[in-house]
């Protein structure tokens, strides 16, 4: 299974704001965790934060739902995106603890780097990731 990954987060190497994640059957997830405005490039406060359309929640509820989501797929997924922040913030999730993870299946990542894609709604994590799956799949399909 294919997965496309975006993220949204506070700054260059900031904390992460919301992840999405568009399987090319279609099946969805994206969550918005709790973040400190305070921590946010003015930048995003103008364009990232006012799209979220969803209610934030707390690191460990967006991990368990994260996992929850991971597991329909026990044959294994390939994670795309265009960023390797998205994979930093993704990998980074998937830390329970010292010396602990959750229970995924086969995970592999492809970088890919040039996908000329538009976003529905650019900055919003979700219509970020299905702009990616859906050039991606044009760039491969064809």
């Amino acid at each position: 299974m294919k997965l496309f990954l975006d993220c949204e987060f506070t700054n260059f190497q900031g904390n992460l704001i919301s992840m999405a994640l568009v399987a090319d059957n279609g099946d969805e997830f994206y969550e918005v965790v709790n973040f400190s405005i305070v921590d946010c490039h003015n930048w995003v406060l103008d364009n990232v934060v006012p799209i979220l359309v969803k209610e934030s929640i707390p690191y460990e509820d967006f991990q368990r739902k994260l996992s929850k989501f991971l597991r329909q797929y026990p044959e294994g997924t390939e994670i795309i995106a265009d960023w390797p922040e998205d994979f930093w913030h993704f990998t980074q999730a998937l830390l329970t603890g010292p010396g602990m993870m959750m229970d995924t299946p086969k995970i592999t990542m492809v970088m890919e780097r040039r996908l000329d894609y538009k976003s529905v709604l650019p900055h919003n994590a979700l219509e970020d990731a299905k702009a990616i799956k859906s050039a991606y799949l044009k760039k491969y399909t064809v």
